[in-house]
This record gives C-alpha cells, sequence and structure tokens, in this order.
C-alpha cells in the first residue's frame, strides 16, 4: 500500500474516530430554534463533507487510476471501516458495473441511475436519494468520479443508510421529544427525519393543505420559518437550505393542544 493511501486512511481514521465532532454534538437546544438547526445542520453536513472528502482523496491516487478492483479494494475496505454510519462502499466502472466492499461484483448496473451519468461527466454526486441496490436500504448516496488524463474511468462511491444517520443525529444532540428534525431534497421528499417511517416519503402528500403550504414555502426560500399541522399538532418549525447538498434542513417543535 503506498504511502499516500496510508496517510489518507490515517486522516479518515481521525476524522471518522468516536472522538471526532459528529460523536460529541452540543446538547439539545430547546429554548433557541435556531441555534438548534444549525448544530442540526452542521452535524450532518460535517459527516456527509469528510466521506466525500474522503473517496475524492482515494480517487486520486494510482491505485484508483488503475481500475483495478485488486488494487483497490484494500484502501477502500480501510476506508470502509472507518465510516461511522451503515454504508455500502463501492467502486463502479465505465461500464455501470460495480463493486461493493462487501459483497464483491454485483450483478446489477448503475447506468440507470440518474446520479451515474453525472458521475461520468466529471462531476460529483452528493445527497442523491435512492433505495440501494446492493442493500436494499433507503440510502444517500456520496460518490466522486476517478479520473486519468482527463477522462473519467470509474467512481467512487458511499451509499449511507438514511435510517441509520438519522438515528445517530438523534442519539447524538438528544433534542427533547416535541422537537422534530428532518430534511428535504430539491423535489420535496424526505432525506432525513428523526421519525425513519417518515424518510423518503414526500410532505406535501401526506399532510393537509397546511403541510403543502409549509413544504411549497420551504421549498422556494433560503431561509424562514412556517407554522403547519400534522397529525393534528400545530407545529412552527425554522428551516434553512445547505449550500453543501441543495437541502432543506428543518427543526420544528411541537405545540401542546
Amino acid at each position: 500500500m503506498t504511502a499516500k493511501i496510508i496517510t489518507l486512511l490515517s486522516v479518515a481514521s481521525l476524522l471518522f474516530s468516536p472522538s471526532a465532532s459528529f460523536a460529541q454534538a452540543p446538547p439539545a437546544f430547546a429554548l433557541d430554534m435556531d441555534v438548534g438547526l444549525n448544530a442540526y445542520q452542521a452535524l450532518v453536513e460535517e459527516h456527509l463533507v469528510g466521506i466525500m472528502n474522503g473517496l475524492k482523496a482515494l480517487a486520486d491516487t494510482e491505485e484508483a487510476a488503475s481500475a483495478s478492483w485488486e488494487r483497490i479494494r484494500i484502501p477502500l475496505e480501510e476506508f470502509s471501516k472507518n465510516v461511522p454510519t451503515q454504508a455500502a462502499v463501492w467502486f463502479a466502472k465505465s461500464d455501470g458495473s460495480y463493486l461493493t466492499v462487501e459483497k464483491g461484483m454485483r450483478g446489477e448496473s448503475l447506468k440507470d441511475r440518474a446520479y451515474f451519468s453525472t458521475l461520468m461527466s466529471g462531476k460529483d454526486v452528493d445527497g442523491v436519494l435512492v433505495v440501494s441496490k446492493s442493500t436494499g436500504e433507503r440510502s444517500i448516496i456520496v460518490a466522486t468520479p476517478i479520473v486519468k488524463n482527463g477522462l473519467v474511468i470509474g467512481a467512487l462511491g458511499a451509499s449511507l443508510s438514511a435510517t441509520h444517520l438519522a438515528k445517530r443525529v438523534s442519539d447524538k444532540i438528544g433534542f427533547p421529544q416535541n422537537v422534530v428534525f428532518y430534511a428535504l431534497d430539491a423535489e420535496g421528499q424526505t432525506a432525513l427525519h428523526r421519525d425513519s417511517a417518515l424518510i423518503f416519503e414526500f410532505p406535501s402528500d401526506i399532510g393537509d393543505q397546511s403541510l403543502k403550504s409549509a413544504v411549497k414555502e420551504m421549498l422556494s426560500e433560503p431561509k424562514g420559518s412556517v407554522e403547519y399541522s400534522f397529525r393534528n399538532v400545530r407545529r412552527t418549525a425554522h428551516f434553512q437550505k445547505s449550500k453543501a447538498t441543495g437541502w432543506i434542513f428543518v427543526l420544528g417543535v411541537a405545540h401542546a393542544s
């Protein structure tokens, strides 16, 4: 293994270790929703950015440039061990075939995934929501292309369990029971939610008119606050759009009836 790979893995180990800030999230902010929202967003983004940076660093190595699974497998396995959330870490070839750290060669292809063409055009993918082909989990895709001599020859990625990431956020921050956190992607689909049953749902499809109006405002404004009812409970929510992922992060409080 090259010295560069060893250095990268050492950095990843520090980034994802229990002593990293992801594991030392601030306590609940019951009285200041804006501070709580910023803490929640920062916690998630730090995790996603850390994984992206690790993948990009690996994509810039000789092992990745070889496009050989035999060479990239070992450093990718070490990287996978340092990711604290459940994730399928993978290497995709330019023809769409791919291999995962846990299961090796997969029979499926990524060519039918919209994000695959983005990768093959030389762009990163961050925060795309899919049901993983390799795990069947509701997953968040973080991936980067492998470029050699100006040509994209493959990609490295991680399919993160949205359910596991949401639970980790809930455990680390410990918001009061009347506080709900969630995140919506640009299409209004739920990427994360304190209630795991609502992950990947479209709030505008399952709520009343007040929630539909609230979602519309959240998707159209960079930040603000909204009021709506959900499951007969009145809620006030603060929201802001992330420049890193394009998600809308939301922190809401339920009012006593």
